[in-house]
């Protein structure tokens, strides 16, 4: 059976100051392919283009990448203000669905970073706009210099709930991660369950109760060295074994059809 295929969300973007394109950092097709085992494709975020029920008719599984704009807050009952910073609303129309369409389907996602908040935002939840000027919250955004290494280096703890989701898949009840965000959640979904927090109380890690499938995210970036770093390989792992069982299940439906 050929590898299943994980759709990998990508970002509105302009190369040369004045050329469209779609992107995705390679570091996250690296860990798809390399670490869950699947095929990496890259999908260019924009309804115009293409449907929701085509993704889920021809990816397995999707993973829910970062991205400097953010969730429009109108999609959580908010006013936009400079402090929300940039959006992307073919992102938000084509996201948000998706996430609630593989939540009842059972078909796997993992949310990293604005991913990780456009989870919350399409179960319903809301977010801060800036983190950082939360009375008690540390600041949570990318040290604005230094090399790539430096930027992504592991800076704070996170503690997931005792025998939560997180605490079994990683086997640990806290870890060490990288922190990259300006934006958190303010207001969980109503199924929306946090199970891991930073030392200031900023939510970390989350995953959607009841749901039949792999709905693990994180607010960190698991895909920096996802081959390296234990934590996201082990993230990474399991949800490519999440992706394999869900693309063996659809292949004996339609075999038994």
């Amino acid at each position: 059976m050929a590898r299943p295929i994980v759709g990998i969300i990508g970002n509105s973007d302009v190369l040369h100051e004045d050329y469209p394109v779609f992107t995705s950092g390679k570091m996250n097709v690296d860990a798809v392919s390399n670490v869950s085992g699947c095929v990496p494709l890259i999908i260019p975020v924009d309804p115009n283009m293409l449907s929701v029920d085509e993704l889920l008719a021809t990816c397995d599984g999707f993973v829910l990448t970062g991205g400097r704009p953010n969730v429009h807050p109108c999609e959580y009952g908010e006013v936009e203000t400079d402090a929300h910073g940039t959006f992307d609303r073919l992102r938000d129309q084509i996201t948000l669905p998706l996430v609630r369409a593989c939540v009842e389907r059972g078909q796997p996602f993992f949310g990293i970073c604005r991913g990780f908040q456009e989870v919350n935002v399409a179960m319903g939840g809301s977010l801060y706009p800036e983190i950082r000027d939360l009375e008690g919250r540390d600041n949570h955004r990318m040290p604005p210099d230094g090399t790539l290494e430096e930027k992504f280096e592991l800076r704070h703890d996170v503690t997931f709930s005792q025998d939560g989701v997180f605490h079994k898949v990683l086997k640990a009840s806290k870890v060490k991660t990288n922190t990259l965000h300006g934006q958190g959640i303010k207001q969980a979904g109503p199924r929306v369950v946090i199970d891991g927090h930073a030392p200031d109380g900023t939510p970390e890690a989350i995953y959607i109760k009841d749901a039949p499938g792999f709905t693990l995210s994180v607010q960190w970036h698991p895909e920096w060295q996802a081959g390296l770093d234990p934590v996201s390989k082990t993230l990474f792992s399991a949800f490519g074994d999440a992706v394999r069982a869900y693309a063996a299940c659809r292949h004996k439906s339609m075999t038994d059809a």
